[in-house]
């Protein structure tokens, strides 16, 4: 509850910026996250089943017989072209969500930052209107109010990096397995 009331106290003494910011942050936040769960579980069943079909493949199934993305290519008229189609399809899926995890990555420091220099001016532009004297005790916490929104925008993108290198590497995984069944499928022509 304490901690509750401490961001009812610190969001009073914002400016309209800050609360932008810290709002755009908070939206960031969660976008990543729904991405995440989304995508990487997503990506989790896919490469079950392609591990599935390259296993029916290698005993010996029918393309058609399993549960690969590649069973939507007539078999009887397979080639690399058609399969080389189904693959840039499935990596074009696979990888979908990764423009907006990177852009939430960069863009989420600078977007702190920019709070944080708008309170910091803030902070100034009030110290010189007041005409008081500008002590440390009267600047030090204005500024580490100001450096919350650097701190929420670090904070916002490490898990939007991470999650963009979890989902890609479960992306170059699924493209992998769907590469090798395309192999087994020409060598088997």
């Amino acid at each position: 509850m304490e901690s509750i009331e401490l961001l009812i106290s610190y969001l009073s003494k914002s400016s309209l910026v800050t609360i932008v910011v810290l709002t755009w942050l908070s939206l960031y936040f969660v976008i990543s996250f729904t991405i995440l769960f989304s995508r990487y579980n997503g990506l989790n069943r896919w490469i079950k089943k392609e591990k599935q079909a390259l296993e029916a493949i290698l005993l010996g199934k029918k393309l058609q017989a399993t549960d690969s993305v590649l069973k939507k290519c007539p078999q009887e008229n397979i080639s690399k072209e058609r399969l080389d189609v189904f693959i840039s399809l499935a990596q074009t899926n696979s990888t979908s969500g990764l423009t907006t995890l990177s852009i939430i990555a960069s863009t989420s420091p600078f977007i702190g930052l920019f709070g944080t220099v708008i309170s910091i001016l803030e902070t100034f532009a009030a110290l010189g209107q007041g005409g008081g004297s500008a002590s440390l005790s009267v600047i030090a916490p204005a500024i580490s109010e100001a450096l919350v929104a650097t701190g929420c925008g670090i904070f916002v993108a490490i898990p939007a990096y991470t999650f963009n290198l979890l989902i890609k590497r479960k992306a170059y995984e699924l493209i992998s397995l769907i590469q090798r069944e395309s192999n087994l499928l020409l060598s088997s022509k």
